[in-house]
């Protein structure tokens, strides 16, 4: 099994930084705020209520019918309570689901770029990964022929993010209604969609795949609280799904971690029954940072962006300096690309190869403007000087 690469970057920018260097980490999808206060007095008040013990394994059942009316209100999923299953955070609910689905040589559809863990979960589980191919000049967008032309009688399940990690790539409702076309064509497949940036939609409200009447007995629904309520460290997620297969996700959860952490349950009881402007503002600001990031990265002549509706993240084409050299810097692929820009200039980003783009890298601008302008023009200082060496 592969390391994340998101966590080795990360890695590596720590280290740097312990050795005194200046490092900005543009790496990791961590937004920068703090947990809103209405959601931490909820675990101040359930600590002296005295939830530490154990939880039942698929969750509270406030938890659990919070999540049901937060579905059916807000994204028109019709999941009961006994269809929803509570982990320790989205990862731990993804790979529950691909543990109960896939079985040694099944295949599992992955619309490039993916998030870097539904590779690993996939091979882990034994399947065989298939990538579908997008680019910059797409959108980071598949079309209806494309999965079609992918599926075969091996299929089990197709894995993707909506808004996606790490393209930022927004798919519209007519758009998802033409892979769902293709999807009701072939039963014998599941979808997982993981709609963990749901609240970070730049477009305004977010949909779901399970929606569509035609396939929703297909579609498992991922979701958890780390990026729109800021709760990364709470590790807190869900899914919604077919009964047969929450039940499989609760069996398999009770053997391996039981219920995930009470305080974070009760917690999130309160975040999703009680929004307040501390989560939607966070909306505009990512925005922001996005519009600013882009207008910085334009004045870098080789690098080639599209303008994401989703996420904190862009993921620019870097092809153009592939082979080129400075210094005992030569760049042969997209992993020595990034470590340039983090021994050079002192910026730490992903490659895309993890993602499943070899020619990418994933920026994040979960931080705050003066770091991404400084970001910037140190990553434009150390293109340039790259382009020009060879």
């Amino acid at each position: 099994m592969q390391e994340s690469a998101t966590i080795k970057m990360a890695k590596l920018a720590w280290d740097l930084q312990d050795e005194g260097k200046d490092i900005i980490s543009l790496s990791l999808g961590e937004p920068d705020f703090d947990t809103p206060s209405y959601i931490k007095s909820a675990a101040i008040n359930a600590i002296e209520n005295n939830f530490s013990h154990y939880p039942p394994v698929p969750g509270f059942k406030d938890l659990k019918q919070a999540i049901s009316d937060k579905f059916k209100n807000e994204n028109g999923l019709d999941y009961s309570p006994e269809q929803i299953v509570v982990s320790t955070g989205a990862k731990h609910s993804l790979m529950n689901v691909v543990l109960c689905l896939v079985n040694p040589g099944d295949e599992v559809i992955l619309p490039a770029p993916y998030w870097v863990s539904y590779e690993a979960m996939a091979l882990f589980a034994e399947g065989k990964v298939v990538s579908i191919e997008s680019s910059v000049d797409t959108d980071f967008k598949i079309t209806p022929e494309q999965l079609e032309n992918a599926i075969t009688d091996k299929t089990k399940l197709f894995i993707f993010s909506n808004p996606c990690n790490p393209s930022g790539t927004v798919y519209s409702k007519e758009e998802l209604q033409a892979l769902s076309d293709v999807f009701a064509k072939n039963p014998h497949v599941y979808i997982i969609s993981d709609e963990i940036y749901e609240l970070i939609n730049f477009q305004g409200k977010n949909i779901s795949l399970g929606a569509f009447e035609s396939i929703k007995n297909q579609v498992i629904t991922v979701n958890g609280l780390s990026k729109g309520f800021a709760m990364t460290g709470w590790r807190l997620g869900y899914i919604g799904a077919p009964l047969e297969i929450a039940k499989a996700c609760s069996k398999v959860q009770g053997q391996f971690t039981s219920g995930a952490n009470a305080i974070a349950q009760k917690a999130a009881v309160t975040a999703l029954n009680e929004k307040s402007d501390e989560v939607t503002s966070m909306t505009s600001v990512f925005k922001q940072r996005r519009d600013l990031l882009i207008k910085e990265i334009s004045k870098i002549d080789h690098l080639k962006v599209n303008k994401p509706e989703g996420a904190f993240y862009l993921f620019p084409d870097m092809s153009a300096y592939l082979g080129k050299s400075v210094g005992k810097y030569k760049i042969d692929n997209v992993n020595d690309f990034c470590m340039y820009l983090l021994e050079d200039a002192l910026v730490a980003t992903t490659p895309g190869d993890a993602f499943g783009c070899p020619h990418n890298f994933r920026i994040s601008y979960a931080t705050n403007d003066e770091q991404l302008i400084e970001a910037v023009s140190r990553i434009k200082k150390s293109l340039d000087k790259l382009y020009a060496g060879s």
